[in-house]
């Protein structure tokens, strides 16, 4: 939940800063493309995106949803809207050097960017301080963007009652967090490289309740109690938790619930999958102790096989040194019968 909140008030801080910076990226990287400058694009070992041009590709990206959806898109796997994606993942790989893999990555970014745009859109321009609803007119800097037409069925949508109650609730959720994000536009993915990089660590990766202590330290650099409270209770979980726990201990720590398809405290686009993280149940310790024991078996066996083939051939060699040279085959002449043994 502590991330949600910061991500809706992120949103609403850094929009329309986020909508300039958007439109002269993209006017950048397509004269760059026009040049034959194609941009590498680089991951962190979770999925992430991170420097260099992790920031440039969000901004195209960001500006390229802009132009191609319509803000009155509620569903973001209308299939309506394939014919658009297409396009928008087609001029993605004109200007960056990224594979076919990252496609799912960069459409679920672009759907959140969307997402920002519209509570942008509504909380700029459609509600006064008291966030009542107002009858504005359609920006004229939006005017190349957005219709006449959509931005009427827009208001409508947002006067909807059904729509205002999950708005209300939604934002008195983000209204007031109790662990406020700090880093600003620096996700998760970049401020585990930057800290990574200023600690020349040679790990890939740190744990969550580690970033995300990180990414609620202001501009003084030092956390709040409340903040610190958390951390060491993370640590200390982390300490006692047993292998049959599929909880995190960051969620543990905070005591809310885990949700499927993210892990809380690694930010965007890190799943419990591109972490490795079984969601199977963990064996028990009796569960262990018994495979323990059998493999234990196993290798006694395989030991006591050992020594019998061992003592075989043992016994086949004594044998031989124990034939009776009184035999007497028909040798050729000049050949001893122990010449006659060795050669055999």
């Amino acid at each position: 939940m502590a991330d949600d909140q910061h991500e809706e008030v992120s949103k609403k801080v850094s929009a329309e800063e986020e909508i300039r910076r958007g439109i002269t990226v993209m006017r950048r990287v397509v004269q760059g493309r026009s040049r034959g400058i194609i941009l590498d694009v680089y991951w962190s070992n979770q999925g992430q995106l991170i420097e260099p041009n992790g920031h440039t590709l969000t901004s195209f990206i960001g500006a390229l949803v802009r132009n191609e959806i319509p803000i009155t898109c509620d569903d973001w796997r209308n299939k309506e809207l394939n014919e658009s994606k297409e396009k928008i993942w087609s001029e993605i790989k004109r200007c960056f050097n990224i594979e076919e893999e990252r496609r799912g990555f960069c459409m679920k970014l672009a759907g959140k960017l969307l997402r920002g745009f519209r509570t942008f859109l509504s909380s700029k321009f459609l509600k006064d301080a008291d966030d009542n609803f107002v009858d504005a007119e359609l920006p004229k800097k939006y005017e190349s963007l957005i219709s006449a037409e959509e931005w009427e069925a827009f208001k409508s949508k947002r006067q909807d009652p059904v729509f205002q109650r999950i708005s209300a609730t939604n934002r008195e959720r983000a209204s007031s967090p109790a662990y406020p994000y700090r880093k600003g536009r620096v996700g998760y993915g970049r401020l585990e490289q930057s800290m990574l990089q200023k600690e020349e660590s040679s790990e890939t990766s740190l744990p969550a309740h580690v970033l995300w202590k990180e990414a609620r330290v202001g501009k003084s650099g030092v956390p709040q109690e409340e903040v610190l409270h958390v951390y060491q209770k993370c640590e200390e979980i982390s300490q006692s938790l047993s292998p049959d726990d599929t909880k995190g201990i960051l969620s543990r720590a905070l005591d809310v619930p885990e949700y499927s398809g993210r892990v809380r405290g690694k930010g965007f686009g890190v799943t419990p999958t591109s972490l490795s993280i079984k969601k199977g149940k963990a064996p028990s310790n009796r569960e262990l102790h018994a495979r323990l024991e059998a493999m234990q078996a196993e290798l006694d066996a395989l030991r006591r096989e050992r020594e019998a083939s061992a003592s075989t051939v043992y016994r086949d060699a004594s044998d031989k040194d124990s034939i009776n040279c009184t035999f007497q085959p028909n040798i050729p002449e000049g050949i001893s019968h122990c010449q006659l043994y060795l050669s055999i």
